[in-house]
């Protein structure tokens, strides 16, 4: 079997646009991956370029070995960029592989430890601006059998946060947690917005709401940072959505710095150097909650990892979407007692349906983290698809 060609699609989701790439076979035999990258797509597509014209011609089966090579040979190795385009083909590669032994990845992979993984759901709060809307649509969403939910409470703040913004961030906190009563998880997003004592500072103020975690409250640069943060937190921390590859986990798991680690198939290798970074994390009895808010081929991905990783803890969700994620793959989910079952077709089990793909082509979209619009995050039409 050879790789014969790699396309990039580009797909429009309202708040950024998801890219799947496809490889194809001169055997028919085809495999999907997600690079989403989130506003810095047209370098995303360069890389994939430059993957393409390694991979076409050779065995996609070697997959250990491609991913090997790939990121040597790229010299300026890791970075967002270059490791999504990587992650990408690395997961529609081992989609080839799971159709050609008719087969789900996880098998390949030692096979299930989870029949189903739970969920927590983000962007349940669209539209929501002031902490009683908030607490109104995690009421909602409770009511649809949510048993955790994240959000970010603290508005366009950066580095350090007002008394008067904390205190909203607060009531908002709050006001989720009386909607929610005290059976559902709460996760509060941070986006890495703060310098060290206005994170400690967080950490100790929102410990009255018993959070599940706080996660990522400095920016991702300095593992150090983390460390001071955790090591005066009464709260979980969590982080690594924004780390590359085993080699960038190495110095988190050796300073402890986090509680729960959180790399994203889409960004951090693909599926088999998630395995690993899961598996370092076991060796410290760390659990495993990967960052999951793009699009249905990463969520397939990400589920095959759920079912075979011990140390699996919990998968973001999104809690909805544009009405035309239902067109652009054949995704079906299903959801159970705040959980989503671990699907058995072969390879990731999805498909994408690329006439679909290229009716919503690529739009610009900027980030709204810093700019108050951070709710802005879904259509007035959107679809549930669990």
């Amino acid at each position: 079997m050879k790789v014969t060609d790699i396309k990039t699609f580009a797909v429009d989701c309202f708040r950024t646009n998801w890219v799947f790439v496809k490889v194809y076979t001169d055997e028919g035999v085809t495999g999907v991956g997600e690079a989403t990258l989130e506003y810095k797509e047209k370098a995303l597509f360069g890389a994939i370029e430059h993957i393409k014209e390694y991979l076409v011609g050779k065995n996609p089966l070697d997959i250990e070995k491609h991913y090997h090579d790939i990121y040597r040979d790229a010299y300026w190795r890791g970075g967002a960029v270059l490791m999504s385009a990587l992650s990408a083909v690395e997961m529609a590669l081992w989609d080839i592989l799971g159709k050609h032994l008719n087969v789900p990845v996880y098998q390949l992979l030692g096979g299930k430890v989870n029949d189903r993984c739970r969920i927590y759901v983000n962007g349940w709060f669209a539209g929501a601006k002031e902490p009683e809307e908030f607490g109104a649509k995690a009421a909602e969403a409770v009511k649809r059998g949510v048993t955790a939910m994240k959000w970010d409470p603290f508005g366009k703040n950066y580095l350090q946060i007002s008394n008067k913004e904390l205190d909203k961030a607060l009531r908002c906190i709050a006001a989720v947690r009386e909607a929610v009563g005290d059976e559902v998880d709460l996760l509060i997003e941070a986006h890495g917005r703060f310098d060290v004592p206005t994170g400690i500072k967080i950490a100790k103020e929102i410990e009255q709401f018993k959070p599940m975690l706080l996660e990522e409250p400095v920016p991702p640069n300095n593992i150090e940072a983390l460390e001071a943060v955790r090591a005066k937190s009464p709260v979980a921390i969590s982080a690594g959505e924004r780390l590359y590859t085993r080699y960038d986990y190495n110095e988190l798991f050796r300073r402890r710095a986090a509680d729960y680690i959180q790399p994203d198939v889409s960004h951090a290798g693909g599926i088999m150097e998630l395995k690993k970074i899961a598996a370092m994390a076991e060796a410290h009895y760390i659990p495993f909650a990967p960052h999951n808010p793009s699009g249905p081929v990463a969520n397939a991905a990400t589920l095959q990892l759920a079912a075979c990783c011990p140390n699996f803890c919990i998968l973001e969700i999104m809690y909805s979407d544009v009405e035309w994620r239902k067109d652009v793959t054949d995704e079906h989910l299903v959801y159970e007692d705040g959980h989503i079952l671990i699907p058995d077709r072969p390879g990731l089990g999805i498909e994408i349906n690329e006439e679909a793909c290229l009716a919503h082509p690529y739009q610009v979209h900027t980030l709204r983290h810093y700019t108050g619009a951070l709710t802005d995050i879904r259509p007035a039409k959107t679809a549930f698809y669990f």
